[in-house]
């Protein structure tokens, strides 16, 4: 069963019920008003008979005469005494001498009671008759409720018939309106089908109208999604290629060398270098991975104390400018004290990270810049090269996982895997900072790391 048709019937049934209450509402309401029209009419017949009795001073009734009035010819009057005898009755009954309501005979109260004589169905009422407070007989009048049957009849009759014809424009009204409020779901479902099918991430779904309401917020929501599954399809794609070609490289470089070893019979010392030089860019990418995987999983610990960033910044510089020898110089510009709450050896990692990058990347004579600057209550580290620059196009990518830009960087033997900067963003993000990057072509790159200093 479809949503549009669970919706039109679920709101039928809410109306047909309120309908149903309402009918009933009504139908009690005109019962209560046609009874009490009726109940009134034989009190007052009650009354004038009541008049027209005596009773004697030993309790013996006589009804002088029945009066005329306008029910009388369509009522049916009769007068009992206290011991069950019927004194009198109007010629409406003819030659019954049954009780109109047999339990108002014997109940000595004022009452109204529905009651059916020969199959015909009787409002009576029923007035105990007294002298100085003792019963001396029963005045039992009643009238046919005939005419309140029918009334009663056709009123449920129309009322039905109502109820019926607007639970069938209630229908057809909620299939049209639910058919055009459900018409962009059944879109997005039409859509996400096509996209099963096709496996095409990149189609989207249309908006209808310019009206923001919360469909249109769902099919925003659903385009904002599916451009998120194509962006990580696209780069799971990249990350499968990027992989396999960087495994095969060193195991057909190894597996080649293997292959001369055994030929030759014998190691040459260059053969052993590769293949040692190979494994160990295997190691680093299973490293890589591993260290992803557990940042994303949540297991990879941060232990966490007090570090003096101007310390380890200085580690660092010492460590790179012996890594730089004379292809590149490293400059210690600036050295502010500053110090956070954080894991010594991580960030030891961002910063020999972007430091050897910057060195891997800048040409021969070039320079890399390192920084440290205390801004209120934060610690600004920059790390600066006059390299060949990031194209802008590369930029928002650059710490997506498996990204290179290859395009301003050329590959060497030494190139990395796409997964150093996807690592450092993780590792400052959990240390409560942010790290941002600027380049030209031509002119160089830039990143600049903010963490919140402590006392």
């Amino acid at each position: 069963m479809s949503l549009r048709l669970r919706l039109t019937l679920l709101y039928s049934a809410f109306m047909g019920g309120i309908l149903v209450v309402f009918g009933l509402t009504v139908y009690a309401l005109v019962n209560i008003i046609l009874l009490n029209q009726v109940d009134t009419q034989l009190a007052g017949v009650a009354r004038e008979i009541v008049r027209a009795t005596n009773v004697d001073s030993t309790g013996e009734l006589s009804l002088i005469s029945l009066p005329q009035m306008d029910m009388t010819s369509s009522a049916y009057v009769q007068v009992w005494d206290h011991d069950g005898t019927l004194i009198t009755s109007s010629p409406s009954i003819g030659t019954l001498d049954k009780p109109l309501n047999p339990t108002g005979l014997v109940s000595g109260r004022t009452m109204y009671e529905d009651s059916y004589l020969d199959g015909a169905h009787l409002r009576v009422l029923n007035v105990p008759l007294r002298l100085r407070n003792r019963v001396v007989g029963t005045l039992q009048v009643g009238t046919s409720l005939a005419v309140v049957d029918a009334t009663r009849t056709s009123l449920l009759s129309v009322m039905t018939l109502i109820a019926v014809v607007a639970v069938a424009l209630v229908m057809w009204g909620s299939w049209v309106v639910l058919g055009r409020a459900l018409a962009p779901l059944q879109t997005i479902a039409d859509t996400v089908d096509q996209i099963n099918k096709a496996d095409d991430l990149s189609r989207r779904i249309p908006m209808h109208g310019g009206v923001r309401d919360d469909v249109a917020d769902l099919v925003i929501s659903v385009n904002q999604t599916l451009e998120r599954l194509e962006s990580l399809f696209t780069s799971q794609q990249r990350f499968l290629a990027d992989v396999s070609h960087e495994l095969r490289t060193p195991l057909t470089v190894i597996k080649g060398n293997v292959d001369l070893i055994r030929k030759f019979k014998e190691a040459d010392e260059d053969l052993l270098n590769s293949i040692d030089q190979e494994a160990g860019r295997l190691n680093r990418l299973v490293s890589g991975l591993l260290m992803l995987a557990q940042a994303e999983s949540g297991k990879l610990p941060l232990n966490f104390s007090r570090v003096e960033l101007d310390l380890l910044l200085t580690e660092v510089f010492t460590e790179t400018r012996v890594l730089a020898g004379t292809k590149v110089r490293v400059h210690l510009n600036q050295i502010d004290e500053a110090v956070v709450k954080g894991d010594r050896d991580r960030l030891k990692q961002v910063f020999l990270n972007l430091v050897a990058n910057a060195i891997q990347y800048t040409p021969q004579g070039g320079e890399v810049f390192l920084s440290l600057s205390r801004i209120g209550e934060q610690g600004r580290i920059i790390v600066r090269d006059t390299g060949p620059g990031i194209p802008a196009e590369d930029l928002p990518y650059i710490f997506d996982r498996f990204y290179r830009a290859e395009k301003s960087r050329t590959r060497s033997k030494v190139s990395g895997f796409g997964l150093g900067l996807s690592i450092t963003k993780w590792i400052v993000e959990q240390h409560g900072g942010q790290i941002k990057v600027e380049s030209r072509e031509g002119e160089g790159t830039t990143f600049v790391i903010w963490l919140n200093v402590v006392k």
